[in-house]
């Protein structure tokens, strides 16, 4: 049951970022700003890392190119407003996860290490998995959707058929303005 409620809950996630006007000049500056400050709060953090050694500074580095990446991802998504586009971020950040992972299991010795690695393994395909499943569900209700808003059109037109002359185009104009087709 809760796995449903969360695939609701992300649906409309969904639903409410693809029906974004992603095209505004507004969206671009903030997708410009969000892209620079990414860039910014990087290199703040490299510089940090810098500091570091050994592995210390390799799960730094690793996370400071995570916060990069979940930032970049997340504002070309928001920014082009398609459940692809969210999918691809997911995924994108996915890795970038994978990555600080695989740094953190690099400080542990023998089986730790081999499990640690195979646990960030799975937690990447895992997140992917669920990016992958999320856009086919919102396709397919966007499929569903549209077959539904077809054949009500095919239902108002054939309707409309009992009519005549510029009754039976005004009842069409109609079905066709209510149904989008």
């Amino acid at each position: 049951m809760k796995a449903v409620l969360a695939l609701l809950l992300i649906g409309t996630t969904f639903v409410i970022a693809a029906s974004a006007s992603a095209a505004t000049p507004e969206a671009k500056a903030t997708y410009d700003a969000s892209n620079s400050k990414a860039a910014a709060d990087y290199k703040l953090a490299s510089t940090h890392c810098d500091g570091l050694a050994g592995n210390p500074k390799d799960i730094c580095v690793a996370q400071a190119k995570a916060a990069r990446v979940q930032v970049e991802a997340d504002a070309t998504a928001q920014y082009k407003g398609t459940v692809s586009a969210r999918s691809s971020a997911r995924k994108d950040i996915a890795d970038a996860n994978y990555n600080v992972d695989k740094a953190k299991c690099a400080g542990q010795a023998n089986n730790g290490k081999d499990v640690c690695l195979k646990q960030a393994k799975a937690t990447m395909i895992a997140a992917k998995s669920d990016a992958t499943a999320d856009k086919k569900i919102m396709d397919a209700r966007t499929d569903a959707r549209d077959d539904k808003q077809t054949a009500n059109y095919k239902v108002a037109v054939e309707k409309c058929d009992a009519l005549a002359g510029s009754g039976k185009d005004a009842c069409v104009a109609s079905a066709k303005t209510k149904y989008g087709q």
